[in-house]
């Protein structure tokens, strides 16, 4: 999984044509520390797709245009479309980001 460190780079990858999965997390999060325990598995499941990590609090503009609330949040996107949108409270198992993924 990379670490988005510029809106552009964001942007870039979100407008690929192969599917994006954006995870909006921050480093004070207890939920979002539960979920690096087990990310990394589900990212290995799910090859398929690309990966990156997006900082809440480094770019609060980009999580208000997508509507991310809580964290943290998985939001899937291709062509620069968000297709779907895993809000933090469906978001704290395994299972649960695996049954997401599942549809894609």
């Amino acid at each position: 999984m990379r670490e988005v460190k510029t809106e552009q780079e964001y942007r870039d990858q979100i407008a690929n044509d192969e599917l994006t999965v954006g995870i909006f997390t921050t480093t004070w999060c207890p939920d979002c520390k539960r979920l690096a325990m087990f990310i990394d598995e589900v990212i290995e499941e799910n090859q398929d797709k690309q990966w990156i990590k997006i900082d809440r609090d480094e770019f609060p503009e980009i999580s208000e245009e997508q509507n991310v609330m809580g964290i943290p949040s998985l939001l899937v996107f291709k062509n620069g479309e968000k297709l779907a949108h895993l809000h933090s409270a469906n978001a704290k198992t395994q299972d649960q980001v695996r049954e997401f993924l599942n549809n894609f």
